[in-house]
């Protein structure tokens, strides 16, 4: 699976807690990472100073669903039951 152009649903619903250029603690959860471009492009993207979970990411279908609207939705569920 690749990732849908202009998604973003995986830089926007986890929460972060890597240190991001212009996110020095981290990003919180349902919060646009800063890094996003407003056409939803990771401007990090094949950077060095990309976080290591970022780059770790892999489209599938678990994670991403079959449409934008269910990506949220799988990723919220998951940020939901990983909360401490």
């Amino acid at each position: 699976m690749d990732c849908r152009v202009g998604c973003a649903a995986c830089c926007i619903v986890p929460s972060i807690s890597s240190p991001i250029p212009g996110m020095p603690k981290g990003k919180a959860a349902f919060v646009r990472c800063v890094q996003l471009s407003v056409e939803n492009a990771c401007l990090l993207f094949g950077k060095p100073e990309r976080p290591a979970v970022c780059s770790s990411l892999r489209p599938h279908v678990e994670m991403c669903g079959h449409t934008h609207p269910e990506a949220f939705v799988i990723l919220e569920s998951l940020e939901r039951a990983t909360q401490p």
